[in-house]
């Protein structure tokens, strides 16, 4: 039988829930594998066909270069052939800190640099000399990152406490702390004599600081220029040479930059610190030489804060004065950006400040302008954030990247990327122990007259719902300017379900989640941040049921309750209870693989002896939540459990560590917590993010029970069958960034569906069943 070499074949993969399934992916061909959260897809795509895909791409290299690059553990299956390397357009942040930008990620600020190295007037000099990552180019004076932090000595002491009584308002700073004795505990050195009684103490440590004299106060922040003795660390005498706290505190945590210090040191020197635009360079980052060399009077910092629609509207008018590729190549790049959605961006904004959407479609952008074909594309939700208006442009760019040559492999849930696949893959048929299972495979038009989930809720195209409530009274907003805000004058009405639309970087979440949630508040804001825990955090810690739990086994064995903590004595000690080892690459992703002693159970192997009903600590902790309310007696943890069951996480084991989950189940997460209160206001931010159209109906049934029980409800969606169920819709545009920030339209859906001229008004028209 001749191989067949026109397919990814896959046989026998078994990763997490994943049956042991058989599958063949056209290649060259745009692929969409759908299916109900938790069914198994990503297990499929990335976890198996990505993983694999790069394992063996790293094994074609020498020894020396496969010890510099990620391990990746083998997915569970039987074969896989045909495989090409994948390249995973995902949507972790792009992060990057201060010295990343769209510019720098995108590369077409190198293009800029080249540009005005050639006609800039006068000239800086080559084109690094244009960088503020270079030191030739960089702003002498904030070190290339256009603001420049100050210490706020108001907020870093408290004058009414003394040096003992901890006036230093910092942890590294906190009474019995090295850098402490270095001002409470130190007196001024004098050679031959011994800390004693003999050597006056530096400051008086009882006396609160507001009875300081000037020349005291002086001293104690801006003093330098001799030496002091204390005791050390083991009461030893040190001798160190004086720095005031100012200076100290400068030198350690204000000059190497936020980013750089640890996340508990972050937080507490931002509450003392102001940043100020660089008065240097007035925040443009450049040396002088770099700010003086002029375009027909723009400088290489005004190109970059140019909207990209705007910068594109310059370049033009300049690629007819200058013959050559740099310009062209300036635009090509920028043009491609437009193309996606992205016109609104400019090149100097952080890439860390970028949402998940964005990253990912820049992260697309830069795979366009590429000369390599015979690749598999995979894409992680590409549509999250998108307006159907963006959708339209992303899935040109989809098609392009397939019309190359490419194989483009696609996990997605929105209907119209959906429609453009040349071939549909169906996971399910429900999610964890119900999933793992091909129920489909097919054209679009066969999967529209299948009856899978999918199949049906594909083709089900929902209509207006025949009643809107009546709001019981309003939410005013006045005279909003924030970011791209012109002004904006809004009433958000109470007691109904409000749908705030718009095209991505219209301004609609700086109105919702910003300015309303800064004007009210005491409304719950629901969005996709990390749900604040620490890495160990799973739903069975995070609902408090786990401690319930280990005193069941701890009651039911004799033991001592921590033996069943995985953070505690219990643990596997070489994971240390995480039941994964990373390696931090530090120049690359860090990668994460399964515990090998504990195989992923967190635990030592004697405490796994421990069974209750059959199953060990482990075993419990890879129930699913409704496999919890079935094995659970104590109604205690059933009752703790019944929220996640009731916002759609029923498919969720109770170890799934939080880390691993999606933006949207971190919403949902958040509401299962905040579910039964009444009289309240819950603000949403895209919650449809990663749920399949039949978990929306499920989402919309939910949001109405919060409705009916007194609460007003507003989303922030761009998915249309939320904006028909709504009661009211706020549609801000017309257009992105400086083109949009204004209400183009306040009503009800059929009033937007009837009257409404704005992008959102025609979609919605469009998508109302014929």
């Amino acid at each position: 039988m001749a191989a067949d070499r026109q397919h990814i074949v896959v046989t026998g993969a078994r990763t997490n829930n994943l049956k042991g399934i058989d599958l063949r992916i056209p290649l060259g061909k745009l692929t969409v594998v759908t299916g109900v959260s938790g069914s198994g897809k990503s297990s499929l795509v990335f976890g198996t066909i990505a993983v694999e895909s790069q394992r063996q791409l790293n094994e074609v290299f020498p020894a020396f270069i496969r010890n510099r690059l990620p391990r990746y553990e083998r997915p569970e299956f039987e074969l896989i052939e045909n495989l090409s390397p994948a390249i995973v357009v995902d949507q972790k942040a792009v992060g990057g800190g201060n010295r990343s930008t769209v510019g720098t990620m995108t590369e077409v600020s190198p293009i800029l640099r080249v540009m005005f190295s050639r006609y800039g007037e006068p000239s800086a000099g080559p084109s690094n000399f244009y960088s503020f990552n270079d030191p030739q180019g960089m702003c002498p004076e904030c070190e290339g990152l256009g603001a420049t932090l100050q210490l706020d000595v108001e907020r870093l002491l408290d004058k009414n406490l003394s040096l003992n009584e901890g006036a230093i308002q910092h942890p590294n700073f906190a009474v019995g702390t090295n850098y402490w004795k270095r001002y409470a505990q130190v007196a001024r050195f004098e050679a031959g004599k011994a800390r004693g009684a003999d050597l006056e103490p530096l400051f008086d440590a009882n006396k609160p600081l507001a009875r300081y004299t000037k020349s005291e106060m002086d001293l104690l922040l801006y003093g330098e220029g001799f030496q002091t003795t204390r005791p050390d660390e083991f009461n030893n005498v040190a001798v160190n040479d004086y720095e005031g706290l100012v200076l100290r505190f400068t030198r350690r945590f204000v000059k190497p930059g936020l980013d750089s210090l640890k996340d508990k040191e972050r937080k507490a020197t931002e509450k003392v610190v102001t940043e100020q635009v660089c008065p240097a360079c007035e925040g443009a980052r450049l040396s002088p030489a770099a700010v003086a060399s002029r375009i027909d009077g723009h400088n290489i910092a005004d190109f970059c804060a140019m909207e990209i629609g705007d910068l594109v509207t310059e370049l033009v008018r300049l690629e007819k004065r200058w013959p050559g590729p740099v310009v062209p190549a300036a635009l090509a790049s920028l043009r491609r950006i437009e193309s996606v959605g992205l016109g609104y961006l400019t090149l100097n904004r952080p890439t860390r400040t970028l949402s998940g959407g964005e990253g990912q479609r820049l992260k697309t952008v830069r795979h366009l302008g590429s000369s390599l074909t015979g690749m598999t594309y995979i894409f992680d939700e590409p549509s999250v954030g998108l307006h159907a208006h963006d959708v339209d442009r992303l899935n040109q760019l989809l098609t392009a990247l397939r019309d190359k040559g490419n194989t483009v492999l696609i996990v997605e849930h929105n209907r119209d990327v959906i429609e453009i696949a040349d071939h549909v893959i169906d996971v399910g048929p429900g999610p964890g122990a119900s999933g793992g299972e091909i129920i489909f495979t097919g054209t679009v038009k066969q999967l529209a007259a299948s009856d899978t989930l999918t199949g049906r809720s594909f083709k089900a195209l929902p209509g207006l719902k025949p009643e809107t409530r009546t709001p019981t009274g309003s939410l005013p907003i006045r005279k909003a300017t924030l970011h791209n805000l012109r002004g904006v004058d809004v009433d958000f009405p109470t007691g109904v379900l409000t749908v705030v639309t718009g095209v991505a970087g219209s301004g609609k979440s700086t109105l919702a989640s910003k300015v309303f949630a800064a004007e009210y508040p005491y409304a719950i804001v629901l969005d996709q941040s990390a749900v604040g825990i620490n890495p160990r955090s799973t739903p069975a810690t995070y609902t408090g049921v786990w401690d319930l739990v280990r005193k069941q086994f701890a009651v039911a064995h004799h033991v001592d309750i921590s033996l069943f903590s995985f953070n505690a004595k219990g643990a596997c000690p070489e994971c240390k209870g995480r039941g994964t080892i990373t390696t931090d690459l530090a120049f690359m992703d860090p990668v994460t693989v399964v515990c090998e002693v504990c195989g992923g159970t967190r635990y030592r192997q004697d405490v796994l002896e421990h069974r209750i009903d059959g199953l060990n600590i482990a075993e419990v902790l890879d129930l699913t939540v409704e496999e919890s309310r079935e094995w659970f007696d104590d109604r205690a943890i059933v009752k703790r459990l019944e929220p996640l069951r009731e916002v759609g996480l029923g498919y969720l084991t109770l170890g799934r560590p939080l880390s691993m989950l999606s933006g949207g189940e971190r919403q949902r997460l958040k509401l299962a917590d905040r579910l039964h209160e009444s009289g309240s206001v819950y603000l949403f931010d895209e919650p449809t993010t990663g749920l399949h159209m039949a978990d929306v109906q499920n989402l919309l049934a939910l949001l109405d029970r919060l409705v009916d029980a007194g609460n007003t409800v507003i989303a922030i969606e761009h998915d249309l069958d939320v904006v028909k169920h709504s009661d009211w819709v706020i549609d801000i545009g017309p257009g992105a960034g400086e083109h949009g920030g204004q209400v183009v339209f306040t009503g009800t859906p059929a009033d937007m569906a009837e009257k409404g001229r704005t992008r959102t008004a025609d979609y919605l028209r469009a998508a109302l069943p014929r």
